[in-house]
């Protein structure tokens, strides 16, 4: 009795306490039916992120353009392969043999090993998708077009860019190079990312901001009937227009990748500049590189500005500005060459003829025979050594230029001792960048005023086409005035031109040259002093043209060319860089329509070419004959309808003249320059892709083929094959 009492009331309390527990449950679930909220969380919201699927829309890479508007640098659309390997989603990989069979000759892959994987990733119930490495990314339209055509279960594809820089090596130290880095915010996220160059300096510019795009969708992540999407286009990333002129930049890499063959130097810098401007109109460096395939690079440096050295007797030009400035210079005035001794506790400087001099000549012929004496003598006994380090500071040696590069260093004023304040007149102890003494230079090149040199024209916004910002020319000082400048140049002219000039090797026919040669000896990496024996220099050329009122000014470089020729006689050290100097500025002139000097021109054949639209080929080619002008005719029709040469474009003997008739087939183009190739391409609408730099050696289109406008013309170029060792 007194049990069955005991089991009542347990009996009573535990269905006392499953009618609150229900009562309590019921009535949350009707709050949460209610509020549609468990605890902080909206269950409506939740329900809708979970249906949601939100994708990036990712923003175009700005272009980079030369200062005509020829791209340089831009995104180019690829693809990357992936595998729905998901055992529970109903569009996932299932016939694996026939997969691999068909997808393998396609993404090169062996068909055994694209098996393996597809199988592993299908058997691994952790894995939803599979990529395929190197493999499966970086495809091409043609590969997507393929693959896509075949319509397999579970296979697609993402598309993603790649920066491609359609002229390979082409100023590849000024462009730089982008590539995918994790990104800062996001070590699960990539982004495209500036490495050196413009493309590193612009990186914030260029960088667009990605869009993205939002709809709910079901379990096998397909559009809901009413999906609420979300649209937010991307901003793309602002162009950025160089001062580098494509053909000018050209001309400069086909020359120096001749030179690079024929001299072996262990390095080389060209600099081309507008003086009136600051503008840098080519830039180059070898050891070069390819964008594309930044790799095993030789030299990521861009030598013209981050690589300092004692500069030689370029350097004298500037000295002997100073000493004209200051009122004491007298040209006529005779000195003893061959050694001078500025104490007795100090080594006597010699002349660069083993000392012997030429005796008592005047510092005009000095110059011209670039004398270290007569600089010495200018320095310690006419400027004074602190009135020299002023004009050293007013021509901005003891900094940067502040040009728009990354990576730009400044040489260092070697001035402790009085032997350095004295060798420093002549380019020894003392280091400068190309750059540098290019900025120098425009102060004589400008009527005393120096320019800033600056590669970056303008940014553009790629939406509305506008300037976002245009860079303007900027004078940075006037070290020296209008009439020094002037005497400056004669003097450089005469180094050229004068009975004693050190340059008579860059006489050019069409135009009179003004500028300095330089020998720079290089520190011994084993110890102390300088290396030695024949070509163990850098040779230096800074050039102005023409020389009464330069229109370019260009500075090049060589360290340790091979001037052994092929009989075992060795060329001098000018050689090398006046091959470079007269190709690359006779022909930047020639293609900037820079009158010859007249004294010159009455000497020169040449002819302003006729209006040749609608003329007979037959006409034409008498020019041929008559100017020595390299003709190729496009064609096969009678008339004329285009021409690469202008009408009043003035033309010398060697041009190249390139006429499209009314009958416009592909020519043999094969032993053709770069230049002449893109000249081609804008005459005939193609558009060109090309591999490697220098001249044709193969053409996708046959020769003899009829063309039509935006036909695709891919060309493979090398350099010219070696002339000696």
């Amino acid at each position: 009795m007194k049990k069955n009492k005991r089991t009542q009331v347990v009996t009573a309390f535990l269905f006392l306490f499953f009618t609150v527990l229900f009562l309590i449950i019921t009535a949350r679930f009707l709050y949460i039916q209610v509020s549609g909220k468990v605890g902080d969380v909206d269950l409506k919201k939740w329900a809708e992120e979970k249906r949601t699927a939100s994708y990036e829309i990712p923003a175009e890479r700005g272009r980079i353009f030369d200062k005509t508007g020829n791209a340089l640098a831009y995104d180019q659309p690829t693809y990357r392969l992936y595998a729905n390997v998901d055992q529970e989603h109903p569009n996932r990989v299932k016939n694996v043999k026939k997969a691999a069979k068909q997808l393998a000759p396609i993404i090169e892959l062996e068909e055994k090993e694209l098996r393996k994987r597809l199988e592993k990733g299908l058997n691994d119930k952790k894995t939803k998708q599979l990529e395929f490495g190197s493999y499966g990314r970086k495809l091409s339209e043609k590969q997507k077009d393929k693959i896509q055509a075949l319509e397999i279960s579970g296979i697609h594809l993402a598309k993603e860019s790649i920066r491609y820089y359609p002229n390979g090596n082409f100023a590849s130290h000024v462009i730089g190079f982008a590539k995918q880095e994790t990104s800062k915010k996001n070590a699960f996220e990539t982004v495209m990312q500036g490495t050196t160059g413009v493309e590193k300096v612009m990186d914030e510019q260029l960088t667009g901001k990605k869009g993205y795009i939002s709809y709910e969708r079901d379990l096998f992540n397909k559009k809901l009937v009413d999906p609420n999407e979300v649209v937010q286009k991307p901003i793309h990333g602002d162009h950025i227009y160089l001062t580098i002129d494509q053909k000018i930049q050209t001309l400069l890499e086909d020359v120096l990748s001749e030179a690079d063959l024929i001299y072996e130097p262990k390095r080389m810098t060209a600099i081309v500049m507008n003086p009136k401007t600051g503008e840098i109109l080519a830039l180059s460096n070898r050891p070069s590189f390819n964008p594309n395939k930044p790799v095993g690079v030789k030299n990521w440096y861009n030598d013209a500005i981050s690589s300092p050295f004692e500069p030689g007797s370029t350097m004298k030009m500037f000295t002997w500005a100073a000493a004209i400035e200051e009122g004491v210079y007298n040209g006529t005035e005779g000195y003893k060459s061959g050694r001078y001794r500025i104490n007795e506790r100090i080594q006597p400087v010699p002349d660069h003829n083993g000392g012997k001099g030429w005796g008592t000549i005047s510092y005009d012929e000095g110059f011209q025979r670039s004398s270290n004496v007569a600089t010495a003598k200018l320095v310690w006994e006419k400027l004074g050594t602190e009135k020299f380090l002023d004009y050293l500071k007013a021509f901005d040696f003891d900094k940067e230029t502040g040009i728009d590069l990354p990576g730009e260093v400044a040489g260092k004023i070697l001035y402790n001792w009085p032997l350095e304040k004295v060798t420093t007149g002549f380019g020894q102890g003392s280091t400068l960048t190309p750059m540098q003494q290019m900025k120098a230079a425009t102060a004589i090149a400008n009527e005393g005023k120096m320019m800033k040199p600056y590669i970056i024209d303008k940014v553009v916004d790629p939406n509305t086409n506008k300037v976002k910002a245009k860079t303007k020319p900027e004078v940075v000082g006037e070290p020296i005035s209008k009439e020094t400048a002037q005497q400056v140049l004669q003097l450089l002219e005469s180094v050229v031109y004068g009975k004693h000039g050190t340059g008579k090797a860059y006489q050019m026919e069409n135009y009179k040259v003004a500028g300095k040669t330089g020998t720079a000896q290089i520190p011994n990496p084993n110890g102390g002093g300088y290396l030695t024996g024949y070509g163990n220099h850098i040779y230096s050329f800074l050039g102005m043209v023409p020389a009464d009122d330069p229109e370019l000014i260009m500075y090049i470089s060589m360290k340790q060319p091979n001037l052994k020729n092929e009989d075992g006689h060795y060329e001098s050290g000018s050689a090398p860089l006046a091959f470079v100097f007269k190709n690359v500025i006779e022909n930047s002139l020639h293609y900037l329509n820079v009158e010859p000097n007249q004294e010159v021109e009455k000497e020169t054949k040449s002819v302003k070419l006729p209006d040749l639209v609608g003329k007979s080929v037959k006409d034409v080619l008498k020019l041929e004959k008559d100017i020595g002008l390299k003709i190729s005719v496009i064609g096969e029709g009678k008339k004329v309808l285009s021409s690469n040469l202008m009408k009043n474009t003035e033309v010398y003997s060697g041009d190249h003249l390139i006429i499209v008739t009314d009958q416009t087939v592909m020519p043999n183009i094969i032993g053709w320059s770069f230049r002449d190739v893109l000249q081609l391409a804008n005459l005939l609408h193609l558009d060109i892709e090309t591999k490697g730099n220098g001249y044709v050696i193969s053409q996708s289109i046959p020769e003899g083929k009829t063309l039509t406008k935006k036909e695709k013309l891919k060309v493979e170029l090398q350099p010219p094959l070696k002339k000696k060792k």
